[in-house]
């Protein structure tokens, strides 16, 4: 019969053995297992050191070039946007320094801003779509809008708000041309009653004059993704329903005049990024990914005047881009005219001489 007394032995023989297979293990792996962890450490450590030194050269090499671009940026945007005006279009979260500089640079190309239109949180929360629906059809007084959902109907609107209209951009023209100036009742389209109404329903904010004033526009992307707030599923984290919005917006822009840009930063390109989501749908209007940094914003600035010669393109540094900037680069309007000129003059002398 097995009592108590060898119950007890066979646990004090069980934990002594345990006790001893420890002692034993320890000491015949401590040496090898610290010596590989040494090793790993000073591995990772050199890696770092050199990766270190990398990032090092490649910010003084990019410094160099912003330093080497502002050089030369009068050379390179003198007179690309002469007497061109650019609205500026902000989704919620964009970077005002990146705005500002931007601005500045297309001023630098000649061009002239009236002002900015801010998007805020509300005109691109899914839950608002309807309301956006209604408002639009309220203020769109008898205007013929495009078929589609809410954020459609107000971008084609708020295009047609901002844009200069047809026979003002050709230089007159009939006062009740038949290119949508008015609407269908046969009253005249009030561009101001309209961003007015988006204003005040707390949808956007204006900052200058830029009723019917732009002859292109640009749209800015927010400095980071829309955030999970604004998806709540796990395939609205990749496509933000702010994406489709703001993209709505562009398209209609860019139906509406000879072309927009979609501009953002770097941060534009990362999953869930309004730049990557608009070359994965393969947007025909330009984007670039590349804003924020010098040559980014005279990069910008170059793909502005290529979309007004209704050139369009994808440029940067992300995937699927045509190049970091436009090629070949566009010229100045008074450039351009003048080649025209010469070449219809060298015409006329080489008809006149073989005649």
């Amino acid at each position: 019969m097995i009592d108590f007394r060898y119950h007890l032995v066979s646990i004090v023989a069980i934990f002594l053995a345990l006790t001893v297979g420890l002692v034993l293990g320890t000491t015949m792996l401590q040496d090898p297992l610290l010596n590989t962890l040494k090793s790993e450490t000073s591995d990772l450590r050199e890696q770092s050191d050199q990766l270190r030194s990398d990032k090092d050269v490649a910010d003084k090499l990019n410094a160099g070039g912003g330093e080497l671009i502002s050089a030369y940026a009068d050379a390179m945007l003198a007179d690309l946007l002469d007497d061109v005006d650019v609205v500026v279009l902000e989704s919620p979260g964009v970077d005002t320094a990146t705005r500002d500089e931007l601005v500045a640079r297309i001023e630098q190309a000649g061009g002239n801003v009236p002002g900015q239109v801010v998007f805020t949180d509300k005109y691109v929360d899914p839950g608002q779509a309807t309301f956006v629906d209604e408002l639009t059809e309220q203020l769109a007084e008898g205007m013929r809008l495009p078929k589609g959902g809410a954020h459609e109907k107000a971008g084609a609107e708020l295009a047609r708000a901002v844009l200069r209209p047809e026979d003002d951009a050709r230089g007159g023209g009939d006062d009740d041309a038949a290119d949508g100036s008015d609407d269908e009742a046969g009253e005249e389209f009030d561009a101001d009653a309209v961003l007015a109404g988006f204003t005040e329903a707390g949808l956007l904010t204006v900052q200058g004059r830029v009723a019917e004033r732009a002859d292109i526009a640009v749209v800015l992307a927010p400095a980071r993704p829309f955030t999970a707030e604004n998806a709540p599923s796990p395939k609205d984290a990749e496509n933000p329903p702010g994406n489709d919005v703001m993209l709505a917006l562009t398209r209609a822009l860019d139906d509406a005049s000879d072309g927009a840009v979609l501009v953002g930063g770097t941060g534009s390109t990362d999953p869930g990024g309004l730049v990557a989501q608009a070359r994965a749908e393969e947007a025909a209007f330009s984007t670039v990914d590349s804003a924020g940094s010098t040559s980014g914003n005279v990069v910008a600035v170059l793909v502005i005047a290529d979309a007004r010669a209704t050139r369009s393109g994808a440029y940067g540094i992300g995937d699927g881009v045509d190049g970091f900037l436009p090629d070949p680069l566009p010229e100045p309007v008074e450039k351009k005219d003048a080649d025209n000129g010469n070449r219809q003059q060298q015409d006329v002398q080489a008809s006149a001489s073989t005649s």
